[in-house]
């Protein structure tokens, strides 16, 4: 993640290069301190300043596993300017304790889905061997690698390492920045407890520690299936009684993860091995074939088919990045976003509300932007501010071009009958136009509130750059197939009465609370484009793991439906220095209302 120089640096009058470089270079002294005022002890001299200072100045070190340092080269020569270009991390040709902790930290960085060899874990050995040699380049580069890695460490380990906009996702994961000079000096310097300092960084969460925990689980499956042989495809669906040529290895299989607890029977020779590993289906391989499927977004049928075998067959390191990518993406989210009241997991089809202590209040299913025609949902925060009751659909402009315009050329009373409406420039309707001058943009058009509105009869707002919102619908049956991605990019809910009481508890409407009966009547008989605000009003993230740990523990997980994770994975083996900016791909957003 790009971090930015310490605003300290901009309060101090400028000095000519020359003479900046030449204070470095003679140690300047200035006395040290911490953030209470207090002045920190510095045993050391400034004998390793002439060799720190071209290191210090320098936009790339080449003895790093990422080199490039353009973006923390700022924050190195703050922090070591901060101590007099005096050594921070060895005394007497030794790591210091806090060092050493933070080492280990560093070559542990896989147990939050991070890259321990960003970090240089395989060349810490070999630099310590060299700072034994009392060398002054070897001490310099020692210093300097560990506090240029403990501040990527840092930054990484607290708010991600891609900026969630470089994907255009709408998060602000920047105000979770630190002052990292600072930080090194004041958290691990002197601590005594550098681990403890370094967990507090993480994400204060539940559902980031069920995943972390998770993580560590799979990481030791991917140890334990090796090269496993991928299970043949049976191609059709078998059932109890049916004979699978690999019954064995899917038992083992369906073991690997808890789904099913089969022993292996010993085998005494190979015509008895053979026989165990080819067999009909029982009873009890369809029940754990259901609990898998079940966790893995497949429709729960018990039975094994084509879709069955190929999530089987994905390893254990493919499931340990999507832990991983679920613990970055958490790493993005400030507060109050952290603990949203509303979640919806775009790949899961799912929309969750928590309580204000941030208990799972509910789940409700949910159909999302179709990847058919590229209209995928965003993800991004805000805050939920007001319903609409019985709203019109101001439809966009591809969807009258691609959807309207051929009806309205060949029935000029279309959409009168679909319960449409044409807009002037004025707003105001009118009754004349025409296809062409409709598809040139010279009308609006938009569908009259009533049940069978595109957006149905409520929807739950929230404003944002992409126009995408919560909304009710007609198409009710979509709510129950596997795979829910049928929209234009807003999020339709199942039970958009029963939510819209959620949201509005507490509030009153004329004396009256907002009950399910109430509620119904605003939907049904009430008036329309109703606007009712929050007094209160609710963050709500639309997010997007592809590997969640469910209220009763178990890991789901579900298919990259929009390749998020392949672009974030992607990026990250680039390596540092991240993206901070935009991709260049434009967002996709229109005028009107998307569905």
């Amino acid at each position: 993640m790009r971090a930015r120089p310490s605003l300290k640096l901009h309060r101090r009058p400028a000095l000519p290069a020359a003479l900046s470089l030449l204070l470095l270079v003679t140690g300047c002294r200035q006395k040290q301190t911490n953030s209470s005022g207090k002045p920190v002890a510095a045993p050391n001299t400034s004998k390793y300043a002439d060799t720190l200072t071209p290191l210090i100045a320098a936009r790339k070190l080449d003895f790093l596993r990422w080199p490039d340092i353009a973006d923390y080269q700022p924050l190195l020569q703050t922090f070591y300017t901060n101590r007099n270009l005096e050594i921070a991390w060895s005394r007497d040709g030794k790591p210091t304790a806090q060092a050493t902790a933070l080492i280990a930290a560093l070559a542990d960085a896989g147990k939050s889905g991070l890259d321990a060899e960003d970090y240089d874990s395989s060349r810490w050995s070999q630099r310590i061997q060299s700072l034994a040699t009392g060398e002054k380049n070897a001490v310099a580069q020692f210093d300097i690698a560990l506090t240029l890695d403990t501040m990527r460490f840092v930054s990484n380990l607290h708010m991600g390492r891609v900026a969630p906009q470089h994907f255009n996702f709408e998060i602000d994961a920047q105000s979770k920045k630190l002052d990292l000079p600072q930080f090194l000096n004041d958290k691990l310097l002197e601590t005594s407890d550098v681990p403890g300092n370094l967990a507090a960084l993480e994400p204060d969460s539940d559902d980031y520690r069920k995943t972390k925990q998770a993580l560590a689980h799979y990481q030791e499956l991917a140890s334990q299936q090796g090269s496993a042989a991928a299970l043949p495809d049976p191609g059709r669906n078998l059932s109890v009684g049916d004979r699978y040529s690999a019954r064995g290895p899917l038992e083992q299989r369906l073991t690997l993860e808890g789904d099913g607890d089969f022993q292996p029977q010993p085998a005494d020779n190979p015509q008895t091995r053979s026989a165990q590993a080819s067999g009909p289906l029982t009873a009890a391989d369809s029940d754990a074939i259901k609990a898998y499927q079940s966790r893995h977004g497949i429709s729960p049928d018990g039975k094994l088919g084509s879709v069955t075998v190929k999530s089987l067959n994905v390893p254990m390191s493919k499931r340990v990045e999507q832990l991983s990518d679920a613990l970055e993406r958490w790493r993005w989210l400030p507060e109050p976003y952290l603990h949203p009241r509303l979640m919806v997991n775009l790949p899961e089809f799912v929309l969750r509300g928590y309580t204000p202590d941030h208990a799972l209040d509910f789940t409700m299913r949910v159909v999302v932007g179709a990847v058919k025609d590229d209209h995928d949902t965003p993800v991004f925060t805000h805050m939920m501010k007001y319903l609409i009751f019985r709203p019109f659909w101001n439809v966009p402009v591809s969807i009258i071009k691609k959807e309207l315009v051929p009806h309205i050329a060949a029935n000029p009373g279309y959409l009168e009958e679909k319960n449409y409406e044409v807009l002037g420039r004025s707003g105001k309707p009118v009754t004349t136009y025409t296809a062409s001058a409709i598809e040139h943009g010279g009308y609006l058009v938009r569908e009259k509130p009533g049940p069978g509105n595109s957006l149905g009869l409520i929807k739950f707002m929230f404003p944002n750059q992409f126009d995408i919102y919560l909304h009710s619908t007609p198409a009710v049956s979509l709510f129950q197939r596997q795979r829910r991605d049928f929209s234009h990019g807003c999020v339709r809910v199942q039970h958009p009465d029963q939510l819209a009481v959620w949201v509005l508890n507490g509030q009153k409407d004329k004396g009256d609370d907002w009950d399910l009966d109430h509620v119904n009547a605003a939907m049904n008989e009430g008036e329309d484009n109703k606007q009712v605000s929050l007094k209160t009003q609710l963050p709500i993230v639309i997010f997007y793991v592809t590997a969640h740990i469910d209220e009763n523990g178990k890991v789901d997980f579900f298919d990259d439906i929009y390749s998020y994770d392949k672009d974030l994975d992607d990026t990250l083996k680039k390596g540092p220095p991240y993206p901070t900016k935009p991709n260049p791909v434009t967002p996709k957003t229109e005028p009107g209302d998307t569905v």
